[in-house]
């Protein structure tokens, strides 16, 4: 900021820098999009670990070659995965919650799961009135039958003006279910197991029996309340529970069930709420006898707690509708939409994505192959990606994939990479070999190699190694591996103690006979990382006045990011002027240029081109004859 100098003395006056500086933008961020047995339909998720994608998506299903193609993309280096998936047909569990206390009995809550899927079949939801205002608001707990943590949203309410309005409270904080209530209505749900009526002020004589029914197998104590072994009469609502709770703990259950033994008696206001322990949330507990009676439990039994997807209508709960996987993506699912943002095109508005893995589209037939690459292909033109191809799965053979080649070549792409054959893992989850496409695996090979070496170091070679990797579906020996590169094929080789490793580094726009500029993929993935980097770093440029001096800066600018890139070797030269040049000025931005709003760039650089055919030269040298 200027200084105004007032007195004799030295003033300090900061000066902004005139360098801005360009950050390389991340380079093996990969997307992967197809199905998986839960999570998010069509939304993508951010992972930062195979434990996140088990989290967010069930972890590996025999039935989801991405879930497989994950866990070899975090086994082989990759650090950060987008994920989308696609169910075709996927359909979230519910569970209708009724209001048969209040004064207008109808529904009250219907609970969905989050996310759609059987998973949600497994939950549970358990209401209770033990609250400050037990006459007017309820807790809510959910949790999963298979276990994790349970959800627990205290002091509901069902008025819409309440600050703890039950359905905005519980759509801000779950993770596991969303609800909604009928419009207009106040309906709170009924408290699962049974709520007797309000206890009068005066305990009842408890020295009945107390009956209890389930279906048709029938229990009874004999006296609730024994004066020769239970010491002093229950005064209290309290002392009922507790004694009602113990009680019933020593009923006997069947093998393997907690029906009593884990059953609860909790203190509602005056009310006693009885909860079987019961793994069946169908379970209902039906009270009678004269001690049952007496404490008014005949009255209103429910459900043990409200499952998601059970479809029957028992007591309290309504009729639900259970969760379904859905089946495998077809060709358009994959594809999805640019409106909807499904398919691929949930990934138009994700950030920082370099890299494409569509594990599923290698069992397609060839023509929906070709659309559903020609759409990725779009894609990732417009995003700056790179899509790695997995070879179809009926390529068993070299003969068949020389013969299933020509199919493709409509799909080529300097955005795309084709890799050959696929890969023998064991499936952990019979321990058998099992054939999977191989784009998870070489996504994990890229991040390896562009956190070690840098993104324009050939992600093949012996460092390339392949972990997890037992065996390839296609050995291929150096003739037949020559076959196949010149037709810009990627191959996967297996060699004596370094073990499957990627054995080519080209784009499938690599093929000898294109002469494309982008043949080999580390300089396509250069080009694409200097583009977006750039792009974002020069931002600030616009709306600056475009004269010399804006263009110096911009020089600056580009000229410090890229001799950083160089002294990291980058490019290929043995000096700055033969790496890479920066030009702006004069003659890229005419006065015609300059009237119009535009400053023109010209950046240039000498690529690093990977030492694809090392030949080495030997002579014999003849014996010397001393003079």
């Amino acid at each position: 900021m200027p200084v105004t100098p007032t007195y004799p003395g030295v003033y300090i006056e900061e000066l902004p820098s005139r360098v801005r500086t360009i950050t390389a933008v991340s380079t093996s961020v990969t997307a992967f999009v197809g199905y998986t047995a839960r999570g998010p339909v069509s939304r993508p998720v951010t992972l930062t670990s195979f434990a996140d994608f088990e989290r967010r998506f069930g972890g590996l299903a025999a039935n989801s070659p991405v879930s497989y193609a994950v866990h070899q993309f975090f086994l082989n280096g990759g650090s950060i995965a987008v994920v989308v998936r696609v169910a075709a047909g996927a359909e979230p569990a519910n569970v209708v919650t009724k209001s048969r206390l209040g004064d207008q009995p109808g529904t009250a809550l219907t609970v969905t799961a989050r996310e759609p899927g059987a998973w949600g079949n497994g939950l549970r939801v358990a209401v209770d009135y033990a609250t400050p205002t037990p006459d007017s608001t309820f807790n809510l707990q959910v949790q999963h039958s298979g276990g994790g943590t349970t959800e627990t949203f205290a002091d509901l309410s069902m008025d819409p003006t309440h600050p703890r309005y039950a359905v905005d409270v519980v759509n801000a904080g779950s993770s596991l279910v969303t609800v909604s209530a009928v419009a207009n209505q106040r309906n709170r749900p009924d408290p699962v197991g049974t709520l007797s009526r309000p206890l009068p002020a005066t305990i009842p004589d408890l020295a009945g029996a107390v009956e209890i029914s389930i279906g048709e197998r029938k229990w009874q104590i004999d006296k609730l309340y024994d004066n020769t072994a239970d010491g002093p009469a229950p005064t209290t609502p309290v002392a009922v529970a507790l004694l009602l709770e113990r009680k019933l703990r020593a009923l006997p259950d069947d093998v393997g069930s907690r029906t009593f033994g884990a059953a609860r008696v909790v203190v509602v206001g005056r009310r006693l709420q009885v909860v079987a322990g019961a793994a069946d949330a169908s379970t209902v507990l039906h009270f009678g006898g004269s001690a049952g009676s007496a404490l008014g439990l005949e009255g209103t039994p429910n459900v043990t707690a409200y499952a998601l997807g059970d479809e029957r209508d028992i007591e309290g709960q309504g009729r639900g509708k259970k969760g379904e996987d859905g089946t495998a993506p077809k060709h358009t699912d994959l594809i999805g939409t640019e409106s909807a943002k499904t398919g691929i095109h949930a990934l138009r508005d994700v950030e920082d994505l370099n890299l494409l893995s569509l594990p599923e589209v290698c069992e397609l037939s060839d023509d929906h192959m070709i659309a559903v690459l020609a759409a990725a292909d779009r894609l990732c033109r417009d995003k700056r990606m790179v899509l790695l191809v997995d070879s179809p799965s009926r390529w068993r053979t070299l003969d068949a994939a020389r013969a299933g080649l020509p199919a493709l070549d409509v799909a080529r792409s300097d955005h795309a990479a084709l890799y050959f054959p696929h890969l023998q893992l064991v499936d952990p989850l019979t321990g058998r070999l099992r054939s999977f496409p191989p784009s998870g695996t070489v996504a994990g090979i890229l991040a390896r190699t562009d956190s070690e070496r840098g993104v324009w170091k050939a992600p093949a070679g012996t460092e390339a190694r392949l972990a997890g990797v037992r065996a390839l579906t296609v050995p291929l020996t150096d003739l037949e591996n020559g076959l196949l590169n010149p037709l810009g094929v990627n191959c996967l080789r297996s060699f004596p103690v370094v073990g499957p490793v990627v054995w080519g580094a080209r784009t499938s726009a690599g093929a000898d006979v294109l002469t494309s500029q982008w043949k080999y993929l580390p300089v396509r993935r250069t080009a694409l990382m200097l583009e977006e980097s750039l792009y974002r770093g020069t931002k600030w440029v616009v709306f600056e006045p475009n004269d010399e001096r804006l263009w110096a800066q911009i020089r600056l600018n580009i000229g410090a990011f890229l001799h950083g890139l160089f002294q990291r070797g980058a490019f290929q030269g043995s000096s700055a002027r033969d790496a890479y040049f920066v030009k702006c000025d004069g003659e890229t931005t005419t006065q015609n240029d300059v009237n119009s709003g535009v400053v023109n760039v010209v950046v240039g650089f000498a690529p690093l081109r990977p030492a694809e055919f090392v030949i080495i030269k030997i002579e014999q040298m003849a014996g010397r004859i001393e003079a």
